[in-house]
Formats: structure tokens, sequence, C-alpha cells
């Protein structure tokens, strides 16, 4: 099978290391990728949101199977352009992407289905948005209807915060607070079955302690020794399911990986909101633990023949991923910098831990930081405390200028386990 990955992150990274060692992958190819990447897959230049030009790459590459990574081209419809063109694609069309591309339409969605949900008003007005803050009160949570690359929701117990968040978005939902530990459960989908993937758990606050800005993952962890052993089993029943189900019956089926965020609360799972594709950090470590081969269930989910597969199989290990990210980031982060140790980790710490790159290029021989999110340290272990002594003991041997991550990544976990 030849596999052409679109998009750059660490995600992307993710997806082509389990992609690469998959033994029916015989051609693997992304684009743009990055510099880690380029070590597992041949890099090529595209817009990935032209989905004709993503097209003719899928086309003269003969690829057998195309992976949209990120969400801005699956709204962008990149998906159904690969599609078109007689090429298996594992990503939804641009009509169901706006799961996530749009809060609004998930919020409807989700009362169509009888998914479990905060309640929440859509705002395009500031008497609206004043109107709903004072409904609901504090804590608020203010989120901007459209893509954010994970940026758009402000939580604060602070009105003018939560004001101004509001009215600089030109349509936003605002909801009730959901209390309780977060979880993201990814689903693999045809659009009728659905195959739940393990949980994870991820770190949105820039800080130690989840203080600070929020920002698009400064880590996470699976499995979670806290969580009900039923949990998932409820969330496909509950949530996903109903969620394919319903978008199957508006006639805009929704074929790929569904990501439900959701909250665990005094009063059950609500889901905080949808996703239309891998979660980053949480595919990092939620891949480390599959052992099934990947390339042929995202080919058999393209193709609407999941119900076909055996049950996936998964490690007993833990894996944990935290993110070193560069200076200032989630505000204006610095690029450019010059990144040390990274063969320091591929020798002394491998396989139990690796790095998966987001936002680096290559420059002669060096690796140079090219994003706010810059590496995604990897690790696995026996449990959650050996997974976070490898991951860290990895972080330790990197040399980045300014560089920042978290400390307490699965921490807590790890020690009530």
């Amino acid at each position: 099978m030849k596999v052409l990955v679109i998009g750059g992150g660490a995600r992307e990274h993710a997806l082509c290391r389990s992609l690469s060692l998959d033994p029916d992958v015989t051609s693997l190819h992304c684009a743009p990728g990055n510099a880690g990447i380029a070590e597992v897959a041949q890099l090529h230049a595209v817009d990935a949101l032209d989905g004709a030009a993503v097209a003719a790459l899928a086309t003269r590459l003969e690829a057998d199977l195309v992976v949209v990574g990120p969400e801005a081209p699956l709204v962008a419809g990149v998906a159904d352009a690969v599609r078109a063109a007689g090429i298996d694609c594992f990503g939804p069309s641009r009509e169901a992407a706006a799961l996530e591309g749009s809060k609004a339409f998930a919020k409807d969605v989700m009362a169509g289905a009888g998914v479990p949900t905060a309640r929440s008003y859509v705002c395009t007005v500031p008497q609206e948005v004043d109107e709903a803050l004072d409904a609901f009160g504090a804590p608020y949570v203010v989120k901007d209807d459209g893509l954010a690359a994970g940026k758009g929701v402000v939580v604060t117990g602070d009105l003018e915060t939560a004001r101004a968040h509001a009215n600089a978005c030109e349509r936003v939902v605002i909801e009730e607070y959901l209390d309780g530990p977060e979880v993201s459960l990814f689903a693999i989908t045809d659009g009728t079955t659905v195959l739940p993937l393990q949980p994870a758990q991820d770190f949105k606050r820039a800080l130690d302690g989840d203080e600070g800005p929020n920002t698009g993952g400064m880590g996470a962890y699976s499995p979670l020794p806290w969580a009900d052993p039923k949990l998932v089993q409820e969330v496909l029943e509950t949530v996903l399911q109903p969620t394919v189900d319903e978008l199957r019956r508006r006639g805009t089926p929704f074929s790929g990986l569904l990501y439900a965020g959701l909250a665990i609360t005094s009063r059950g799972v609500r889901v905080i909101e949808f996703n239309a594709r891998f979660g980053d950090p949480e595919t990092q470590v939620v891949l480390a633990r599959l052992r099934t081969p990947l390339a042929g269930v995202l080919r058999a989910a393209a193709r609407g023949a999941l119900d076909d597969l055996e049950p996936l199989r998964w490690s007993g290990e833990a894996a944990v991923t935290v993110v070193v990210a560069s200076h200032n980031y989630p505000d204006t982060p610095r690029t450019g910098d010059p990144i040390e140790g990274l063969d320091a980790v591929a020798t002394e710490d491998a396989p139990h831990a690796y790095v998966l790159h987001a936002g680096t290029k290559r420059d002669g021989d060096r690796v140079l930081s090219a994003g706010g999110r810059v590496l995604s340290v990897t690790a696995t272990g026996a449990d959650l405390a050996q997974a976070r002594e490898r991951a860290y003991a990895a972080v330790g041997r990197i040399a980045l200028d300014g560089a920042q991550h978290r400390t307490d990544i699965a921490a807590k976990a790890a020690a009530d386990a």
C-alpha cells in the first residue's frame, strides 16, 4: 500500500511513524511534513488547503490511501477532492467536518442525536454576549464558533476577559462550565460502524498546575487508571454512535476520525467539543499503545469496511508525551533556534522513548525550531510512572534556547495509580 499523509505536525509524525512500522505500507509520503517526518517518509511540497493540488499529488504518487491530518484541510474539503479523484481517503467530507468547523453546528447535531453536552447560547452581537454571560455566571466558557488552532476557547473567572474574547469573534458559543476531569476519546468510523480507541488525557494550560493560558496541548498520557472501566462503552453508546447515526440521517455521513472531548462531571459524561481529526498531543500516546497495524484500519474506514475488521489489539503498557515548546509560546513564539540532543535521545533512550517533531525544519545539518510547539517527546513503560520517568529523561537531553515544557504531565495519575 502506498500512503500519503497530509500535514506537518507531531500528530502527522506519530501517524507516519505508525504507518512506517506497518508491513503492508510499501511506500510512505508526507506533504509538507517536517524535519522528523523526513526520516520515515518522502516529503513533498503542497498547499494542504488546496484540494486540487493534494489530489494531483496523490494521483502522481499513485497513492492507495490519503490520510488528512489537520482540521483546516478537512474543513476546506480536501478529502472530497481526493475521493473525487478515485483515491481512498481517511478524513470526513467538508460538510461532515463542520462538526469541528462550527461549534454551533456541533451543538445542533448533538441536540438532534440526544448527546449529553453543556447548555449553550450562540451569540453574534454584544447584547447577546452579555445576556449569555449573565445567564451562566463564572467561570465563563467562551468558544469561537470557527477554527482557531486550539486557541479559540477561553475559560475564565474574569467577566471582562470573557466579554473581550467573545466580542472579538464574529460568532461565538457561550456555555455552562462543566466540572470534573476531561478525557479525550477518539473513534475511527466509516459512517456506520464506530471503532473507539483507548482514552487519553491532555493538558491544555501552558504552565504546571494547570496555570497560564490555553494552548494546543502541552502533553498527554494513556491509559487512564482512574477512569471507570465502562467509560469507553458508555461513550460509544451515548455519544459516538448516536452522533455518527445523526450525521448519516442528515445526509452528511462522517467517515474518518471522530474525536470527543469529554468532561466526567458530577452529573455524568458530557461532551465539551467534537473534533474531526486525530488530536494533538493525544495521538502521540494513543498510537504508541496501538498494536494493530494502522494502515489497514484507516483504509477499511475509507472503504466502509470497518465491520469486517478484527478487534483492535492494544499494548498493556502506558504512554506519556511531553511537549517542548518554543520561547514565548503560546503568544508570539520565537522560531529559528537550533535544536540539539535529538541524536542523544535516539542513541540513549530508544526504543522506549523517541521524539516526534511538530514545528521543525532542517537547515543543512541542523534542525531548527519552526513553530510554537516544537517537539513531542514520547515514552512507553510498564506503568505511567516508568513512562513518565523515561519521557522526562529524554526531554532532559534536548537543548533549545528559551524552550519551555510542563514538569507535571501525568504526575497525579502516576502517583494515584
